[in-house]
């Protein structure tokens, strides 16, 4: 594309931008793709974009904002326009209320993109505390209120006599994160629901149930650290005796300083996720506005990026991203390359 071309483009762009509903202070018009959401698929967010000024000089460089993957879905689904965001990064899928807040506002065609798999690890400082964690031993020491009861465990052996003789103190996702989501689901549930009485009560409180297995202690065991999940490795690498919760690429990335904690049995490694043998396997996604695709310069070209990067042996799995498996690549390189939009029937 020439320089001329892509100022031609830009400009009808623009003008096609503001007929989808722009009315911001900016006027309606943009020629730089705008993405937030997940801390967790940032970094992975930031090498696609950085690739994409590398192969698409003549476009400009991508706007990428870390808010979290709540806090990413109310502003993507606030409505369409310049004033809006083109995407939206999530380290879990859309949720049934955020697909119908979409509709409601005028967000009717999106297009989900699975683009791989990530891990929620625990883990401690090289040289720090060791053990191999269970959901359930996750859970009676981080609940709020374990199975309906008071929260007495003031250290890990109060949970378990085989853990540590040291107090619980985990730094983790605050609850706009998608990784307290999957902390949430994928751990505290499950460990709940090792209860009878737990897993009885889901079918018949279901909002009782999710209050006693996900809401966690405030007492100071468990502190929220916000969306940035560099801050939680640099807070477990100061105290030897603290546990940090976050996604995998970070444990990878920081190899050097944190050690993973098995679960299950089970080391959080790429292959143990690949397999989904890790339990705190997880996919992540990006959301796209179809009605932005020819409005907003570049948009396009920046979901292919993502597909060619996303091998097992891509730019993106050096820095913590697993593949996901072949047959769920296919479908959802389809997506990105055909446009498919998102059948909120299968949302939960």
């Amino acid at each position: 594309m020439t320089k001329t071309k892509s100022f031609i483009f830009a400009a009808v762009s623009a003008l096609a931008l503001t007929a989808c509903g722009g009315n911001g202070a900016d006027g309606g018009s943009r020629d730089s793709i705008r993405a937030v959401g997940s801390s967790t698929v940032f970094p992975f967010a930031k090498a696609v974009s950085e690739a994409f000024v590398r192969n698409q000089p003549d476009y400009r460089s991508p706007i990428i904002e870390s808010t979290g993957t709540g806090g990413g879905m109310k502003l993507f689904c606030a409505g369409l326009g310049a004033d809006t965001p083109d995407m939206t990064h999530a380290s879990r899928q859309m949720k049934a209320s955020e697909f119908a807040d979409c509709q409601a506002n005028g967000v009717t065609d999106i297009i989900e993109i699975q683009v791989g798999l990530d891990g929620i690890a625990f883990a401690s400082a090289q040289g720090g505390i060791t053990m191999s964690l269970t959901p359930k031993q996750v859970y009676e020491a981080i609940a709020a209120s374990p199975y309906g009861g008071e929260q007495t465990n003031q250290t890990w052996s109060d949970v378990d006599p085989s853990l540590p003789d040291q107090p619980i103190l985990v730094y983790g996702p605050p609850s706009t994160s998608g990784t307290r989501d999957a902390l949430k689901e994928l751990v505290l549930e499950v460990g709940c629901d090792t209860n009878p009485e737990m897993k009885a009560l889901k079918e018949s409180d279901k909002d009782r149930h999710a209050q006693l297995c996900t809401e966690v202690r405030s007492d100071g065991a468990y502190v929220d650290q916000g969306e940035q999940d560099n801050l939680i490795v640099q807070k477990i690498e100061g105290n030897p005796n603290a546990v940090g919760v976050f996604g995998y690429s970070y444990l990878e990335e920081n190899a050097d300083k944190v050690q993973g904690l098995e679960m299950n049995g089970v080391a959080p490694t790429y292959e143990n996720i690949a397999s989904f043998a890790y339990p705190g396997a997880r996919p992540l996604y990006v959301y796209a506005k179809k009605a932005h695709l020819d409005a907003i310069p570049g948009l396009r070209e920046y979901l292919l990026q993502w597909t060619k990067m996303w091998d097992k042996d891509g730019e993106l799995a050096k820095i913590g991203l697993v593949a996901s498996p072949a047959d769920v690549m296919a479908a959802n390189l389809k997506a990105a390359t055909e446009y498919t939009t998102l059948d909120g029937a299968q949302l939960k």
